[in-house]
């Protein structure tokens, strides 16, 4: 974690997904992993990532409880080598959710939940526009939150934010947009 550049607001929220070891739940490694508290020898697949030193603003439980590891002002180590439409280093102007899960599986509604309410709150403060998964910045490199993310049903919980989700290209909703259809 670190500053962000001089005068630069989180535009773009990026969504992960993450479980220590992989599909394990419930447990605190991921809280230890972005603290830098990990024990790596504590289970075999620590060892593939030893020294990694990564962090994100926030972390959303299975059960929907959110977790907050850095400042959204500040910026965390979450997309690593990344772009969007043209603009390297996700970092510097994004905020970064990890949900805990995996990309091969899918995600509890109690997940979802949190993460419209914790969007839709980013977005009164900063000035978010877009909501995408890390495998949208790094493409090639990172598949999470994966394929059974459902983009949809987060587009639709957004249509009265400003936030948009590219993915399914649905522009958000404008109450002067609203179109009623004439009585009988």
């Amino acid at each position: 974690m670190g500053p962000r550049p001089p005068g630069v607001q989180p535009t773009l929220a990026i969504v992960h997904s993450i479980s220590l070891p992989p599909g394990h739940y419930r447990g605190d490694a991921v809280e230890r992993l972005f603290t830098n508290r990990l024990n790596w020898d504590e289970h075999p697949y620590f060892e593939s990532i030893r020294g990694l030193q990564v962090s994100a603003h926030f972390f959303v439980r299975r059960s929907g409880r959110v977790v907050q590891f850095a400042a959204t002002g500040a910026r965390a180590w979450h997309a690593g080598v990344s772009s969007w439409r043209g603009r390297s280093n996700c970092n510097d102007w994004s905020v970064g959710i990890e949900l805990e899960g995996l990309d091969s599986g899918g995600f509890e509604q109690a997940q979802y939940a949190s993460l419209v309410c914790l969007l839709a709150a980013l977005a009164r403060r900063y000035p978010l526009r877009e909501v995408v998964g890390h495998e949208d910045v790094a493409p090639g490199r990172k598949t999470d939150p994966g394929p059974a993310f459902d983009w949809f049903g987060l587009a639709r919980s957004l249509q009265r934010s400003p936030l948009r989700v590219p993915r399914v290209g649905l522009a958000p909703r404008r109450a002067s947009a609203t179109v009623r259809s004439p009585g009988p």
